[in-house]
């Protein structure tokens, strides 16, 4: 059974999340917060997989509630809530350690498909808003910067290794890139690692996104 905490401020985002979440027989919804202080103290209090953490909220914000999960709650994936309008908050949270981001307004379908494949370790990038991130990292200074230290960074990994990283970034699940690679899930799994590893990225997103800077892909 994955737990999950949602954390927002507005009550009607919580009660239909709940909602739809209840619907599905591998989900739990243990706790609720209106605000980042109260959901620090209920994730480590519940021993939650996910947490829902929207970026605006009162007390702590998202992104301050995120660092301090990271550090008090390790194993407590967040998956970002948001919408278009906050993409700079959205950038800096991937970058910090989230494990994907989804828009507000996605399909119930959608939300519980994220939800399944944070709590696997295989991190979610809502489809709807993945290129419009991609996109827009930054001034263009900013991003060769970015992409050279990047480089860098993948000069360290095997032919092979930057295969899967490739896939990784185009957002391919280990399936996908298995097929693609004609390897077992497993393996494609311990390759992801060794790249997480070498990289010293904390989880799939910021792997994907150091591919992107290294300008690897689409």
């Amino acid at each position: 059974m994955i737990r999950v905490l949602i954390a927002d401020d507005e009550p009607l985002i919580r009660a239909g999340i709940t909602l739809i979440l209840t619907s599905a027989e591998d989900i739990e919804v243990v706790a609720e917060a209106g605000n980042g202080r109260e959901a620090i103290d209920l994730a480590q209090r519940h021993r939650v997989d996910v947490v829902l953490l929207d970026i605006q909220m009162p007390v702590l914000d998202g992104l301050s509630t995120l660092a301090e999960l990271r550090r008090t709650v390790p194993t407590a994936k967040p998956l970002i809530l948001t919408t278009f309008g906050e993409r700079e908050n959205v950038l800096a949270a991937l970058r910090q350690g989230g494990a994907g981001f989804l828009l507000k307004d996605s399909a119930p379908e959608e939300l519980m498909r994220a939800v399944r494949a944070t709590a696997a370790g295989d991190a979610y990038l809502s489809p709807g808003a993945t290129r419009y991130v991609i996109d827009n990292l930054g001034d263009t200074g900013a991003q060769d910067v970015r992409a050279q230290q990047a480089r860098r960074r993948l000069a360290e990994l095997s032919p092979r290794e930057s295969e899967v990283l490739q896939l990784l970034g185009e957002g391919r699940a280990n399936a996908d890139i298995g097929e693609v690679l004609h390897m077992s899930e497993a393996t494609v799994k311990s390759y992801v690692s060794r790249i997480l590893a070498k990289l010293g990225c904390g989880n799939r997103v910021q792997a994907a996104l150091l591919a992107r800077d290294a300008g690897m892909g689409g």
